[in-house]
């Protein structure tokens, strides 16, 4: 059955049980898929006085046209219907199947680091042993495409600390992994057939990117080595592979909760989908004669802009966020021991009682698969994580981790989603503020919005923030200051470990909810430890005027905080932002 066929079963919302049940089958392309894919007025602030803050992390803050740019709403509609993952597809399925093995390499991607659980990586061994050929992995890193994207130097350091890992772990089995170099972003199709062609290389593997420019990158390559070497391209980011999760009509579900639903509905039935993969197998001594050259290539380097602003900042962030496989499933089972206080505890950022394993997903060091199987065997051993069939803590868990399937399910579904366009086109005829002043108070967290401030430095110093501190601080950015979404965006992109384009766009995706910083703290943050942990101008303020000092303590009170008031009045700036996009958004014809 081909992939093609299968869409138009998913058109009429039908579902067929997994065809893909061979160890090996040397006629695929691809994996056969588990089910079918679907088819301006300004605002004087109240604040009138700059007052500096020290950023422990140093990062650009101005952002040029070529970064936050994007195409108008007209062609990304034409690009959503002429989906790059389609034409992938195609191109992958007009292949001719290559039956002689000289030579098999698995290309690893910046979201899947790891040699564990790793689809792609799993097929290409198979095909090396049944063909008694070496496998060989590559990387193919490139410092303008980590700058175009933004990459944090957080993010950029914990990978090429990963990677460094995983070179040592595929050596240990006698398989090279090989780091290729590209300059620029267009050379990457070139720079990677010339290796492929060097090497005599037959079959060539790999795992989904869902980006645009990564897909078009793929398609551009199998065009490149045209029947020179045959290109096997797996979904490995999801559990439910993206795009198969269709509403009624056939179309791709865009709404969480019927999709957490249905989501929950598939693994319950199909609890196969959360079985991992074992690691690559052994190059035998006499396959490895060959490529002895490839062997102990040079890892990556941090380029200049991604370089830390002090030894002691890689440190400590090094020592926050340890690199690797190993490091990440050290930390998923600390998780399972205290999972059960999860539904209860995971909105108070006092608490720390979160996973953390953001970073382990985006980077793919640690597979989603993985984690849900070790949650599988805590739940005794049920993939029953609905309500009724677990903890509460296991369901609120399993939910946030659905939320990361359906943003993957969205930007392949929408890709405009990928080029600094919101999912609901209208949002980008809203004018928004040039307020510096605001925007530089945001990023260095001294808004005078102490629940604001305390994630803002928490993220400058951890490079990372907690999710609810996420949700706050955007909504204060593009709501409260009317300053552009996308200049967020970019700035958690560039400082963020955990970054991934889908999670970050979608999460900043704007709405017509505005968050009350002040309720949210009272709610959330009860007795005010993390705003005190994190503004220590507060440290000392008793009672709920921790929650809002200029507005809850005397004049005199206030000023001897050294903290500053805050730079607009939440409600005024509310009301703004509510005239503001029902007036831009009203006749909006995208």
């Amino acid at each position: 059955m081909s992939l093609r066929f299968t869409r138009s079963l998913c058109r009429s919302s039908t579902r067929f049980p997994n065809l893909y049940t061979a160890l090996f089958l040397p006629s695929f392309i691809h994996a056969t898929p588990l089910r079918a894919p679907c088819t301006q007025k300004t605002f004087k602030s109240t604040s009138t006085k700059k007052k500096a803050a020290a950023v422990t992390m140093s990062k650009r803050t101005a952002y040029e046209r070529s970064e936050l740019g994007h195409p108008s709403t007209k062609r990304a509609k034409q690009i959503d219907e002429d989906l790059p993952f389609d034409n992938l597809v195609e191109a992958l399925d007009a292949q001719e199947e290559k039956k002689d093995v000289s030579r098999v390499v698995h290309w690893f991607r910046p979201k899947d680091l790891r040699i564990q659980d790793n689809t792609g990586l799993h097929h290409a061994s198979q095909l090396a042993q049944s063909s008694e050929k070496p496998l060989v992995c590559i990387y193919l890193h490139c410092p303008s495409e980590e700058s175009w994207h933004g990459t944090s130097p957080a993010r950029m350091d914990f990978m090429i600390d990963g990677l460094k890992s995983m070179q040592k772990e595929l050596k240990d089995l006698n398989i090279p992994l090989v780091f290729l170099h590209s300059e620029n972003r267009k050379d990457h199709v070139s720079v990677i057939a010339d290796f492929l062609k060097k090497n005599n290389v037959s079959h060539l593997f790999a795992n989904f990117e869902y980006e645009v420019d990564e897909l078009r990158r793929d398609t551009g390559l199998i065009k490149e080595v045209g029947n020179d070497v045959q290109v096997s391209i797996f979904h490995d980011q999801t559990v439910v592979e993206p795009g198969t999760m269709c509403t009624g009509a056939g179309k791709p579900m865009k709404v969480f909760t019927p999709y957490h639903r249905a989501w929950l509905d598939i693994i319950k039935s199909e609890p196969h989908l959360l079985d991992t993969q074992p690691a690559p197998a052994k190059n035998s001594s006499s396959a490895t004669k060959d490529i002895k050259s490839l062997f102990d290539s040079d890892p990556p380097k941090t380029s200049k802009d991604k370089q830390f602003s002090s030894d002691e900042e890689q440190n400590r962030i090094r020592k926050l966020w340890p690199a690797g496989h190993a490091a990440g499933k050290k930390r998923m089972e600390a998780f399972l021991k205290q999972i059960k206080d999860y539904a209860a505890t995971r909105s108070n950022p006092a608490a720390n009682s979160t996973s953390r394993m953001s970073a382990y997903f985006s980077a793919g060091m640690f597979s989603v698969r993985e984690a849900l199987s070790m949650v599988k065997e805590y739940n005794k051993g049920s993939s029953n994580f609905t309500e009724g069939g677990a903890q509460p803590g296991v369901y609120a868990w399993v939910r946030e981790i659905v939320f990361r399937e359906l943003y993957r399910q969205t930007l392949m579904t929408t890709p405009h989603t990928a080029m600094n366009l919101p999912q609901n086109l209208k949002f980008d005829f809203v004018q928004w503020e040039d307020d510096e002043e605001g925007w530089e108070k945001w990023y260095k967290g001294t808004t005078g919005v102490p629940f604001v401030d305390a994630g803002m430095r928490q993220l400058n110093h951890e490079a990372y923030m907690h999710n609810r501190l996420r949700m706050n601080v955007s909504s204060y950015l593009y709501c409260n200051l009317l300053i552009d979404y996308r200049r967020g965006e970019r700035y958690f992109a560039e400082t963020l470990i955990d970054w991934d384009l889908s999670n970050n766009t979608q999460g900043w995706e704007p709405s017509y909810t505005v968050f009350n910083p002040t309720s949210q703290a009272e709610r959330n943050d009860p007795d005010g430890d993390f705003i005190r942990k994190w503004v220590p101008e507060l440290k000392d303020v008793q009672g709920k005027a921790v929650f809002a000092p200029y507005e809850r303590l005397s004049k005199e009170e206030f000023e001897k905080l050294g903290y500053p008031k805050p730079h607009v009045d939440w409600k005024e700036t509310k009301q703004r932002c509510m005239e503001r996009f029902k007036s831009d958004m009203k006749d909006a014809d995208p």
